[in-house]
């Protein structure tokens, strides 16, 4: 099997640091709702998190600074 990397379409589950970890799909541009949980493959996010795979962390530049986000799983 190949291995699951994430994609437009994909349910991500990360978990930055200590925090709970959250769940995201990764929706194309025009269906992105950030409420629902549905994140632009075009965020800060989003780009970040194309092409990776579970266990891969993930660093974003976010306006309080860098977070660094770890793929606990793709669906």
């Amino acid at each position: 099997t190949k291995t699951k990397t994430v994609n437009v379409g994909s349910e991500v589950t990360v978990q930055e640091g200590s925090a709970p970890p959250e769940t995201y799909y990764i929706a194309g541009a025009a269906e992105a709702n950030p409420r629902e949980g549905k994140i632009s493959n075009e965020s800060p996010l989003g780009r970040a998190l194309l092409g990776k795979k579970v266990g891969d962390k993930v660093k974003v530049d976010a306006p309080a600074g860098q977070l660094v986000f770890k793929i606990k799983s793709i669906k």
